[in-house]
């Protein structure tokens, strides 16, 4: 089956839908592919690397953080992307493991997101 996958994405379903938009649009700085209003039923479509993010309405927002499921970013400078998640006033620091380097954080529904050192990721691919 996955010789037929043309394009991967995500599909995120939001309650807070212009608030999840402008938070992964514009603090991570996704372009913008297309955006669909169909009988007041809102989507727009992320580039996101190769694929694809979809952030829909229908969701459930839920204050403070969503179970452990978590989507990441990985980026290749950690604390200029700190600086940047601090400038939209979150609060965040930088975790280390043995694995790598992450700040988590969450959307405005309470969907937790990783920004992940893509170093850090390079390596353990590499072990």
């Amino acid at each position: 089956m996955h010789a037929n996958i043309a394009r991967y994405g995500m599909i995120l379903n939001t309650e807070r839908f212009d608030e999840c938009v402008a938070f992964y649009r514009d603090l991570f700085g996704l372009r913008q592919l297309f955006e669909k209003d169909e009988d007041g039923f809102r989507l727009i479509c992320l580039e996101y690397g190769d694929g694809y993010l979809m952030i829909e309405q229908g969701g459930k927002a839920k204050d403070g953080v969503k179970s452990p499921k978590e989507g990441s970013f990985n980026v290749e400078d950690l604390e200029d992307a700190l600086s940047e998640i601090r400038a939209w006033g979150i609060q965040a620091v930088i975790t280390e493991s043995a694995w790598g380097r992450t700040i988590n954080i969450s959307d405005p529904d309470g969907n937790r997101v990783g920004v992940r050192d893509e170093a850090g990721f390079v390596r353990q691919i590499n072990a």
